[in-house]
């Protein structure tokens, strides 16, 4: 399958890469995964995410702090993030505020300290006036009750979704795209292909969260932007459509989202 694809969501930055990122951004750009989203998730890389994205045309940058990562997110990173993003408002490869989110699955995690990070940070993409890329771990009803106290006017990706049928109707209600990836690729995986199976195209994107999440055709495997194309023909026939409509539709919502032309 050769069609143009966005990989919305990748650590590409991350020390896994360090060997060969260059190598596998020139093999995205033959397998037409043209553009991809790396995230900051920590103070520590957030410049890292930056600089890739002014080194590689087909690389763009979102910002944020995640929530898994709280116990090394200090009150002054907020205000350093907040900083970065006005510094850098308007910029064309800026196109989000995120990893930003709740996770419940890490129970050591303090719940409230994660809403407060959450809250400034959605305030963050309030105020500079772009999307978010939310990591929803085991908190849909906390994150859907908080998305719907902020009402943002650009709304956002929910990154990995494995939520029910509802809870997809609730994010979409909500304008957010629904980020599907590796994890729904596994056999096992029978209620997110029967949730998958019945979501609107317009609500999808796709992504790898590389270099996690690997998906079923590279079972162990560092996982990668360029499995995209795979990831996509593999979630198309659970859709019981061709892939290259679901890679269309995907890469429309992307630009639609993001903003690109």
């Amino acid at each position: 399958m050769r069609v143009k694809l966005t990989d919305t969501h990748t650590h590409l930055d991350f020390e896994d890469f360090d060997a060969d990122r260059q190598a596998v951004l020139n093999h995205c750009q033959q397998l037409g995964v043209e553009r991809m989203v790396v995230l900051g998730v920590y103070q520590r890389n957030l410049q890292r995410v930056w600089d890739l994205a002014l080194s590689e045309p087909s690389v763009y940058a979102a910002l944020g702090l995640h929530p898994i990562y709280l116990d090394e997110h200090l009150p002054e990173h907020l205000q350093q993030l907040r900083d970065l993003l006005a510094t850098l408002a308007g910029h064309p490869k800026l196109c989000a505020v995120g990893e930003i989110g709740l996770d419940y699955y890490v129970e050591s995690l303090d719940r409230q300290r994660q809403q407060n990070v959450f809250n400034a940070q959605l305030q963050m993409a309030a105020d500079f006036n772009l999307p978010v890329l939310l990591h929803v771990r085991r908190s849909h009803a906390d994150t859907i009750a908080t998305l719907k106290r902020f009402r943002l006017k650009r709304s956002g990706i929910i990154h990995a979704f494995a939520g029910s049928a509802e809870e997809a109707r609730e994010y979409i209600k909500l304008g957010f795209k629904l980020g599907l990836g590796g994890a729904a690729t596994w056999p096992q995986a029978l209620r997110m292909h029967r949730v998958i199976a019945r979501l609107p195209l317009d609500s999808v994107v796709l992504e790898t969260d590389s270099p996690d999440m690997a998906p079923a055709m590279f079972p162990g495997q560092r996982n990668s932007p360029e499995h995209l194309p795979h990831i996509c023909s593999a979630l198309a026939a659970l859709m019981k459509i061709p892939a290259e409509q679901l890679a269309h539709a995907s890469t429309e919502n992307a630009n639609a989202l993001f903003g690109w032309r």
